[in-house]
């Protein structure tokens, strides 16, 4: 167990040489456990790199830490006291799944679909703490109407359930709440499973392969995501459009784990596939809340190339990707986190504070509690001989000064 010396607003460097130096490790032994290089390790530390998600799940994993003990989650800030004071209530609601409260009055389906589209929008919003303060009633309302439905509306509200216990997961993920993440993608796919919808059904598997990326068990979650292809089929022009949905996020998630595996050209591979996926599909869709379509296959493209290491391309990509005026904010959000740590591992650190206050401006909520941003902030100011308005400025949002 890892010392609780250091707080909130220590990097994950320092988290992990903390780690290492508790459990007798060198540099040199944690690379090779990890892998990664020696020197990479060094520079984290000292924090001048910051801490990649793919470096820090492969610490968690090598030192037998809790990914939550290196990244210093969920950060304590007042300010973020509405969307933390309602996980005991989404925990609850978790743990009464197959509990209904016959007291909730019944609501019409349609009543309830309205409410659980209002969610997912909240979700792609990245609008959290609303989301959070909606989310423990309705899931209680959606249980209950579970159970008291005839079989075939019974199986519409099941899909609603799923889709409603995915807002949970998306809350615990941004707050780094990974044991209420489990149990929530645990209701996800038991819903799903009730609904008897293939294509939700694989889009729960889907959603479960980030539990091994969060594990850095890579591997695994390739074979996953493979298997969910595999039961698609591989005939593009065939599938309907939510099935290329389905798929084509399958290759794009596919692309992100084997970039983490440092396996570049399946990595390319797999996004040239997703782009393939994408031009049959013939534009932005958003089946399953999966928001699969050109502009996601460009999202993730960043992502691989910032795991790469690779410069040239994160630039290109910078200079010819245009995010459309309709994009939800927790993609652009995304988009603009990772070109901040692309542009800060190139040198570019203007363009990196520019990226992190676009993110900022976007996607607040999720860019405010995403480790990433934190290390990409500690780094710039430990580089930053002299630090800039712009930069004292997110570094004080961030609740890191």
């Amino acid at each position: 167990m890892m010392p609780d010396a250091l707080n909130d607003r220590a990097g994950v460097g320092r988290r992990i040489a903390q780690a290492r130096k508790t459990r007798g490790l060198t540099q040199t032994e944690l690379a090779r456990r990890i892998p990664c290089s020696k020197s990479l390790i060094a520079q984290v530390e000292r924090g001048h790199k910051p801490a990649s998600p793919s470096l820090t799940a492969g610490a968690a994993r090598a030192l037998g830490v809790r990914l939550e003990q290196l990244t210093g989650q969920p950060y304590e800030d007042a300010r973020q006291g509405r969307v933390h004071n309602t996980i005991p209530h989404i925990r609850r609601s978790l743990l009464s799944w197959d509990l209904p409260d016959e007291h909730i009055p019944a609501r019409p389906a349609d009543d309830l679909a309205a409410d659980v589209a209002m969610a997912s929008l909240l979700g792609r919003k990245a609008r959290y703490a609303q989301l959070g303060q909606m989310l423990p009633a309705l899931l209680d309302e959606l249980c209950t109407a579970c159970h008291a439905a005839d079989d075939r509306e019974q199986r519409r509200l099941f899909g609603m359930l799923s889709e409603t216990y995915t807002g949970v997961t998306a809350i615990a993920y941004a707050l780094g709440e990974f044991d209420l993440r489990s149990l929530g993608m645990d209701r996800v796919q038991w819903a799903a499973q009730q609904s008897g919808d293939p294509l939700r059904v694989a889009r729960t598997q889907w959603q479960r392969s980030t539990l091994f990326m969060q594990a850095a068990a890579y591997d695994r979650g390739m074979r996953l995501l493979d298997r969910i292809r595999g039961d698609l089929g591989d005939d593009i022009a065939r599938m309907e459009p939510a099935m290329l949905s389905v798929y084509g996020a399958a290759h794009l998630r596919s692309a992100m784990f084997a970039a983490r595996a440092s396996n570049t050209q399946a990595a390319w591979d797999h996004i040239s596939a997703a782009r393939d996926t994408a031009r049959v599909l013939g534009g932005e869709a958003n089946h399953y809340g999966l928001e699969f379509g050109p502009t996601n296959v460009d999202i993730h493209a960043l992502g691989v190339a910032v795991e790469l290491y690779d410069g040239p391309r994160v630039a290109r990509l910078a200079e010819t990707t245009r995010l459309p005026a309709g994009i939800a904010p927790v993609r652009a959000g995304r988009w603009y986190m990772d070109l901040a740590k692309g542009w800060l591992d190139c040198g570019h650190r203007d363009n990196a504070i520019a990226a992190i206050a676009a993110a900022r401006k976007v996607s607040p909520e999720q860019a405010r509690n995403h480790p990433q941003v934190r290390e990409t902030v500690r780094t710039l100011i430990e580089l930053e001989k002299y630090r800039k308005d712009s930069l004292v400025g997110l570094a004080h949002w961030l609740g890191i000064t």
